[in-house]
């Protein structure tokens, strides 16, 4: 296979998969009890690709504001009394002190201060709070027992408090795409204060004095809901978080499960149908790829319903680059549930194939692949003729990194394998833009990766190799000979134009012969040579209003011929313009 250059590999790059495990999302969350899965021909990863985060090194400490760079500034309902006194350390106070201690710095860190019109204001006492919070985390990381039931209520509010809020205004409107490589996030300016509030709450979560049968009073469906809408946050590191405390809840509150699956729902049809912009698309798809990995069998016609109605359509979305990972990630761990799945999750796809977008293409076929390497061969019958359509489309494309992505199908084993299997199919689709691109395609590595194809089919099966080369040239004769008959036809009608003695052809001096490359002449060129004809007839003869031909037979008028010339036709020719004629202008 040639190598390739940095150029060529920046269309593949943005939409395959990453195979990392992410560290925030944890293994599959079984509704049910899990059941073992049917052999595939290749292993997927077994957790999502994790979402891009922008490659900025993230601290605690306060964010530099720069005045030409917009930070995001969350409408916070600051607290009138901000004055805060620093409490003793939890580590030093007696046993029996820490709870109540631990419930006053709880408290006292529901005081929100402003980081955005005067971020140098209460500065010490900002300090304080950083303090305190920190503090906390530490404790709540280190310590066991600490969780009481006094705890929940206060720690479950002063993260409402602090991390509920409505969002700024979005600094991209439009929904173009956000790159993480080259495009800055717009951060959060309350950062170093929510961070250690998150830090907090999911250090809360994970503790394993934490139950959830005391914590299900305070995190409930608004609480939850509440949580969902901050995934619209432009602030990569505040939906990184997000991520990771929803999946938390979603695996210890078994009765928010299909509240939590219906609100996300509830996200995608309005970003698909209403808004198509949403920040956290990718974060929630990582979420429900570790769902889905966890679904029992057989699926609920609820989970079929999902993904027909719900992640099919998410492919339409002209920022699909931002999230594509993901969703190639949880299309691919249906079929592997449900093998079943695979026809109407082929033929969607094929719906919705971009037909002007190529890096869009190169993303569907690289999610295409993925979903060949685990189809099933009874599967890959239903589909073969209609995928192979397309990808013989893909073949002939004039974007070299289409094409060429298109033919590296033919570098993998188990893909070939189904080809062989279904060659007699498959050739004859496949064959006519295999061998026009071979000599055709301006791109000279599609020639080798189209040699490389062509010898494979050869090895395949010579004698039907041998068929459709000599069908293509058949055909290639038949559209040969149509084409002088259509010749004839035209030479004909022009003949029988001439031997009328009250035609009049305006070809010499008066009007300019038109060459049309198209079949049809422009509008522009009609009325150009209408107006002039018009302008001759007024100047020098009255044109007839019909004109016949004794010894032909059909419609009178007057037509334009390939020519663009202007030529009367009497009533009683043989000859019937058909298809090929041009429109009809009366005299």
């Amino acid at each position: 296979m040639p190598n390739k250059t940095k150029k060529d590999k920046e269309a593949t790059k943005s939409a395959k998969s990453s195979t990392k495990s992410s560290k925030d999302v944890s293994p599959e969350i079984s509704d049910e009890a899990q059941q073992q899965q049917s052999g595939s021909k290749r292993p997927s990863t077994s957790t999502p690709p994790p979402t891009q985060l922008n490659k900025i090194k993230y601290s605690g400490g306060p964010q530099i504001v720069k005045k030409e760079r917009r930070q995001s500034s969350s409408r916070f309902s600051l607290s009138k009394n901000r004055e805060l006194h620093k409490l003793p350390a939890l580590k030093d106070a007696p046993l029996v002190d820490r709870e109540e201690l631990f419930v006053q710095k709880l408290r006292q860190c529901c005081v929100l201060f402003d980081f955005v019109s005067d971020p140098l204001s209460d500065l010490k006492f900002k300090e304080v709070k950083r303090a305190g919070l920190n503090e906390m985390v530490e404790y709540i990381t280190h310590n066991s027992d600490v969780v009481t039931e006094s705890i929940y209520p206060e720690g479950v509010f002063m993260f409402s408090i602090n991390l509920f809020r409505t969002l700024p205004p979005s600094s991209n409107p439009t929904g173009a795409e956000f790159d993480p490589e080259e495009d800055e996030p717009t951060l959060e300016a309350a950062w170093p204060h929510l961070q250690l509030v998150y830090e907090f709450f999911l250090r809360f979560l994970e503790s394993p004095d934490f139950q959830p049968n005391v914590a299900k009073k305070y995190i409930d469906q608004k609480f939850v809901m509440s949580l969902l809408e901050l995934f619209d946050s432009e602030d990569p590191r505040e939906r990184d978080f997000l991520k990771t405390i929803l999946h938390r809840i979603y695996g210890k509150f078994l009765g928010l499960r299909a509240y939590v699956r219906r609100q996300i729902n509830n996200i995608f049809y309005r970003f698909i149908y209403e808004t198509e912009h949403h920040n956290g698309i990718a974060e929630l798809l990582e979420i429900l790829g570790s769902i889905i990995n966890g679904f029992a069998l057989p699926l609920k016609e609820e989970h079929k319903m999902f993904l027909i109605r719900v992640l099919l359509p998410l492919h339409k979305v002209k920022s699909l680059s931002v999230y594509h990972p993901q969703l190639a990630y949880c299309v691919v761990q249906f079929l592997e549930k449900d093998s079943s799945l695979t026809e109407p999750v082929i033929i969607g796809l094929l719906k919705f194939w971009p037909k002007t977008h190529s890096p869009k293409e190169v993303m569907f076929l690289n999610e295409l692949e993925e979903i060949l390497d685990v189809i099933e061969p009874s599967e890959f019958l239903k589909v073969q003729e209609p995928l192979f359509r397309q990808l013989a489309k893909c073949v002939s494309s004039p974007h070299f990194q289409v094409a060429e992505r298109a033919l590296y199908y033919w570098n993998n084993e188990y893909i070939m394998s189904l080809i062989s299997d279904n060659a007699a199919k498959i050739l004859p689709i496949m064959f006519p833009a295999l061998y026009k691109n071979s000599k055709s395609h301006w791109n000279k590595t599609i020639h080798g990766l189209i040699y490389n194809a062509l010898k494979l089919f050869m090895e395949m099966n010579q004698k039907l190799f041998d068929d459709c080369t000599q069908q293509y040239k058949a055909e290639k004769q038949r559209e040969k000979y149509k084409l002088k008959e259509r010749e004839d036809i035209w030479s004909k009608i022009e003949l029988l134009a001439r031997q009328n003695p009250q035609c009049m052809v305006y070809s010499e001096g008066s009007i300019p012969l038109f060459s049309m490359e198209t079949e049809t002449p422009t509008a522009e060129d009609i009325q150009l040579l209408k107006r002039t004809v018009e302008s001759e007839a007024t100047q020098k003869l009255r044109l007839l209003t019909s004109c016949f031909v004794s010894d032909v037979h059909v419609c009178p008028g007057s037509c334009w011929n390939r020519f663009g010339v202007e030529v009367l036709l009497g009533q009683g020719s043989s000859v019937c313009p058909g298809s090929d004629w041009f429109p009809v202008v009366t005299c």
